[in-house]
């Protein structure tokens, strides 16, 4: 296991837009990750609740990351769809993602994104696609 965290993190921390977005990759396993993102008025809209876009990013980068590590390496998105919950409002989003079925060359992932407000989990959105293989 401590093998597949330190390829994760080795492929996190070479992703610019994760650092300047401050992402944070908190958890993984074979077929699965967990990325944490702390909510700043810079990752807002205009009614105050967080961006799609930062919602997107997440979803996407979390389905990527569990199809990569299910393909066992390099990975991009073929294709997702995300349909957003409710807004997200709170102090973190956690997106939990997992890969549902993987082949040689694809796998079809899973997310879940959580906006954690007070303590409380409350699913904002749920996200699906297919990973490819790299290279």
């Amino acid at each position: 296991m401590d093998t597949i965290r330190a390829f994760a993190q080795q492929v996190f921390n070479s992703q610019p837009f994760s650092q300047w977005i401050g992402a944070e990759l908190t958890t993984c396993g074979p077929d699965s990750i967990e990325l944490t993102l702390a909510i700043a008025d810079h990752h807002k809209q205009q009614h105050g609740f967080v961006h799609g876009g930062v919602i997107s990013y997440l979803a996407d980068n979390a389905i990527t990351f569990a199809g990569g590590l299910a393909l066992n390496g390099n990975a991009l998105t073929a294709e997702f769809k995300i349909n957003y919950i409710r807004p997200g409002v709170g102090t973190h989003l956690i997106a939990r993602a997992q890969a549902r079925h993987a082949g040689k060359r694809q796998a079809v992932c899973q997310c879940e994104v959580f906006a954690v407000d007070g303590g409380e989990e409350k699913l904002c959105a749920l996200a699906q696609g297919t990973i490819v293989a790299a290279g």
